[in-house]
């Protein structure tokens, strides 16, 4: 029996190919590949066709098949923008989510920054990310083609402890609704964790 997931992102990719806005492939930044579209989600390799999201050759029915199908769902011919980046707290709409992001986006990393920053090169590769210039260090990834995240580390010293905050592009708002932005950086953050604990 289908899950709600399931269902959700097959009602998701059937909307969307049903109809399919010319050149597709180009506004959600994928690859064609035979009947499939390619392109990187959440640090993996996404495959889309009319029927199923799949993440490193799987079949995702979870949150994070269910967020790639709402961003190639909404994903429109607008470029992605980074700067000035957001905080989650300034997009209109954001504030009974607040508590909910800062804990599973943010507060989850802090006790991984020493790992994050070791092995910033691994999770940089994964996400097609870069360096930032903030904080300790920082990073810069694409949970999405469209959507930048970008992450501001400081290390733990003598009077403060270990923090991380994240920020989102510009125009994220516009390739994703708001509540699933707010779930895009916490899956973002469980795969960093998954990539530097092994």
């Amino acid at each position: 029996m289908a899950t709600n997931y399931e269902k959700i992102i097959s009602e998701n990719l059937s909307s969307l190919f049903s109809n399919p806005p010319p050149d597709l492939d180009k506004s959600i930044g994928a690859k064609k590949r035979g009947k499939a579209l390619a392109f990187h989600a959440f640090g993996q390799e996404c495959l889309i066709d009319p029927e199923n999201v799949t993440l490193a050759g799987i079949q995702s029915v979870d949150p994070r098949g269910l967020l790639v199908s709402l961003y190639v769902r909404h994903a429109g011919f607008e470029e992605i923008q980074l700067e000035p980046f957001k905080a989650f707290k300034d997009f209109p709409g954001s504030m009974p989510y607040q508590g909910a992001f800062s804990a599973n986006s943010e507060r989850v990393l802090i006790p991984h920054v020493p790992l994050i920053k070791e092995q910033a090169r691994t999770i940089k590769e994964a996400f097609g990310g870069e360096d930032g210039a903030m904080g300790d260090f920082s990073l810069i990834l694409y949970p999405l083609p469209k959507i930048a995240l970008y992450y501001i580390f400081y290390l733990s010293d003598e009077e403060f402890p270990a923090s991380a905050t994240s920020l989102f592009s510009a125009n994220a708002l516009s390739f994703m609704p708001l509540d699933g932005l707010a779930d895009v950086a916490e899956y973002t953050s469980k795969e960093i964790i998954q990539l530097v604990s092994g």
